[in-house]
C-alpha cells in the first residue's frame, strides 16, 4: 500500500515569538523514522507535509492511505483541517476524525464530554478574553491556554496559589501568546499517570506510565514546557506502576470511558492526575499523540511494554486500515 505521511514541521520561531511556537510540531527525524517504520511492513511512503498542496500530491502521486501527523495552524479547529480534506476527496487516514480532533484539543468540552460520561475532572473556568472570570474553583489553580499542546504556554508557574499569582500568570500568557482562550482549573495535588489506548470496536491499555520528577521532593510534577526540554534528568518515566488494583482499575475504566465518549479511533493517550483519596481526575486526550521514536510519551510506554516502534507504528495503520475496509484481512 502507498502510504502518505502529512505533518508540520518544526521551525525557528520569530524572535518576538515564544519559544515552543512550533513545539508541537515534528522534527525531520521523527518522520524519517515513521517512514522507515512503515516501509519495514512492506508500505511504500510519500512525505506529504501539510498545506492544500497535499490534496494535489495525493493525486499525482496516486496516495492509497494516509498517516496523519499534521497539526495544522491557528485556532481549535487546526488539527481538523488536513482530515476534513481527506473526507471531502474520499481518502481514508488513519487516527479521529475532525470533530473528535476539534473536540478534544478545546480542553473544557473535552472535559463537558468526559464529565457527562461519569469520569470525574477538576472543575475549571474559561478566560476567552483580557479578563479573569469572576467565578473561579477554589486554589490552588493550574492555568494553560485552552487549545495547544506539548506543554505549549505551561510553565512551573502555571501552577498558582492565589489571586496575585493568577493575575500575574494570565497577564504573562496575554503578553507572551496573545489573546488566546485561557483555560483555568483546579490543581489536583498527587501521581499523573498517561494512559495509551489502541483499536476501535474493542479498544484496549497499551500501557499505564507514571510520570514524575526523578528526584523526590515536596513540589508536585508537572509536565511543563522547562521540565520536557530536560526530560533525561528531569522525568522519571515508570511503565506499570506500583498502584493499588482498584485504582488501577478505575483508571483503565475511566481512560475506556474517555476515549469511547470522545469518539476517539486507532490510537490516543488519555492523561490523569490522582488525588489524595485515589480519585482519577481525566486532565485531557490527545487523539494526536506525539510519535518521536526518541522522547513522545506514548512510544517510551510501548518500549517500556515490550514493543519495538516499527510495532506500534504498524499497529496504528492496521487498527486503521481494519476500521476503513472492514471486509479485508490484514
Amino acid at each position: 500500500m502507498k502510504i502518505g505521511i502529512t505533518y508540520n514541521l518544526k521551525q525557528q520561531p520569530a524572535a518576538d515569538s515564544p519559544p515552543d511556537a512550533f513545539e508541537e510540531f515534528d522534527t525531520e527525524e521523527t518522520i524519517d523514522s515513521l517512514a522507515a517504520a512503515l516501509k519495514s511492513g512492506g508500505h511504500d511512503t510519500v512525505k506529504l507535509g501539510w498545506g492544500l498542496e497535499v490534496v494535489e500530491k495525493i493525486r499525482a502521486k496516486n496516495i492509497d492511505f494516509i498517516f496523519n501527523m499534521a497539526e495544522g495552524l491557528q485556532g481549535r479547529n487546526r488539527e481538523a483541517q488536513l482530515p476534513a480534506l481527506f473526507e471531502l476527496i474520499g481518502i481514508p487516514y488513519t487516527g479521529s476524525d475532525p470533530l473528535t480532533l476539534s473536540l478534544t484539543l478545546d480542553k473544557s468540552q473535552a472535559k463537558i464530554m468526559v464529565e457527562h460520561a461519569g469520569v470525574r475532572t477538576p472543575e475549571f473556568a474559561v478566560a476567552p478574553d483580557q479578563k479573569i472570570p469572576q467565578k473561579l474553583p477554589p486554589f490552588p489553580l493550574f492555568i494553560k491556554p485552552l487549545y495547544e499542546g506539548s506543554s505549549k504556554g505551561i510553565r512551573q508557574s502555571s501552577y498558582v496559589t492565589s489571586k496575585k499569582g493568577l493575575e500575574k500568570q494570565f497577564l504573562w500568557l496575554r503578553n507572551e501568546y496573545g489573546n488566546i482562550p485561557l483555560l483555568i482549573e483546579r490543581f489536583i495535588p498527587g501521581r499523573e499517570f498517561t494512559v495509551g489506548i489502541l483499536g476501535n470496536r474493542e479498544p484496549y491499555v497499551l500501557g499505564i506510565m507514571e510520570i514524575r520528577f526523578r528526584e523526590k521532593g515536596t513540589q508536585d510534577f508537572i509536565y511543563s514546557y522547562e521540565v520536557k526540554n530536560d526530560w533525561r534528568r528531569l522525568c522519571e518515566y515508570i511503565i506499570s506502576p506500583p498502584m493499588d488494583p482498584a485504582l488501577e482499575q478505575k483508571v483503565r475504566a475511566s481512560a475506556f470511558t474517555a476515549y469511547r465518549a470522545l469518539g476517539c479511533r486507532d490510537v490516543a493517550r488519555m492523561d490523569f492526575r490522582i488525588d489524595k483519596e485515589g480519585e482519577a481526575y481525566f486532565l485531557e486526550a490527545n487523539p494526536l499523540p506525539g510519535l518521536s521514536p526518541v522522547y513522545s510519551d506514548l512510544v517510551i510506554m510501548a518500549k517500556g511494554m515490550g514493543w519495538t516502534y516499527e510495532k506500534l507504528i504498524l499497529t496504528i495503520v492496521q487498527h486503521a486500515q481494519e476500521r476503513c475496509f472492514p471486509s479485508k484481512t490484514f
